[in-house]
């Protein structure tokens, strides 16, 4: 178990950025495997931080997302949106690229971000839809397809 949570940290510090999988999995985080013994899902408390990939990425979840906006500092990670998302996104819908008003210069399509309001309120987590500097400049289309709304 030990071995494979420190191959899980060094995924996450690839994909995040360093410090990542210490900051994802702490605690003692629960493994669930798939049939074939593959690592699936990793959760705390029954909340759901990452579901891996078979492509060898990890998915946010809404707990994953809380650990990692309140671990690194802002914007890292991040897509802000506009209050006036808020109902919207903690629904489960999309981000759209009018109402993000900042974002983390690394983000590229298909990077997993935590959905922010103006002072960091974790609204939901979800998948780039386009780069950070797209997402800046376009008044119309979906930012980030959100994967999970924060009730």
């Amino acid at each position: 178990m030990a071995e494979e949570l420190a191959r899980l940290r060094t995924i996450a510090d690839y994909q995040f950025g360093h410090s990542a999988g210490v900051t994802l999995f702490a605690g003692d985080p629960e493994v669930h495997h798939t049939a074939t013994g593959r690592p699936e899902q990793v959760l705390v408390g029954g909340e759901r931080l990452v579901t891996y990939g078979v492509d060898g990425r990890f998915t946010l979840g809404l707990a994953g997302g809380e650990r990692l906006r309140a671990a690194f500092a802002a914007p890292r990670a991040r897509v802000v949106v506009g209050e006036e998302s808020a109902p919207f996104v903690r629904e489960g819908k999309n981000a759209f690229a009018k109402f993000v008003t900042a974002v983390d210069p690394a983000v590229r399509p298909g990077d997993e971000v935590c959905i922010v309001g103006p002072d960091d309120d974790l609204f939901g987590v979800g998948r780039a839809e386009l780069a950070a500097d797209a997402m800046a400049d376009f008044e119309t289309g979906v930012a980030v397809k959100t994967r999970e709304g924060a009730d």
